[in-house]
């Protein structure tokens, strides 16, 4: 089966980097397979998972926004942050949607609505991985 090389760097590290068969990223447009030979692409990503496939297997990360691009050689995904599903506190992530929703739901006049949306986007995408990885049967990477 054919690969191509994912790279996915934040600007704290190197989180990924390996050959995969393909991934399903959230662009800005809505969600976007990439397989290999894909044509040069570049897109802004918004917060949501990455779910990376290969040898029969799906693993996933957090992204909360950056870059994805297609180049021939290989994809890179330039992440504002990224979790592996292993990285994720839970309990934080509960409690940061909880803030969020509350804070979309009073609606205070001096608060940015914008950067509240963002916020649970985020930890709906922390959550969703995490809750991935919980369902994952035994043995399994």
């Amino acid at each position: 089966m054919a690969t191509f090389r994912l790279e996915v760097v934040t600007a704290e590290r190197l989180v990924f980097a390996d050959d995969v068969n393909g991934i399903v990223a959230w662009g800005v447009e809505g969600q976007l397979g990439i397989l290999p030979h894909h044509a040069p692409l570049m897109t802004m990503l918004q917060p949501g998972d990455l779910v990376i496939k290969r040898d029969n297997e799906e693993e996933y990360l957090a992204l909360s926004g950056g870059f994805l691009e297609v180049r021939p050689d290989k994809v890179i995904v330039l992440a504002d942050a990224c979790e592996r599903a292993e990285e994720i506190d839970i309990a934080r992530a509960e409690a940061a949607k909880c803030r969020a929703e509350e804070t979309l739901k009073e609606r205070p006049p001096e608060v940015d609505t914008a950067a509240a949306e963002a916020a649970l986007r985020r930890s709906l995408a922390r959550l969703k991985v995490a809750e991935k990885r919980r369902r994952r049967p035994r043995g399994m990477a």
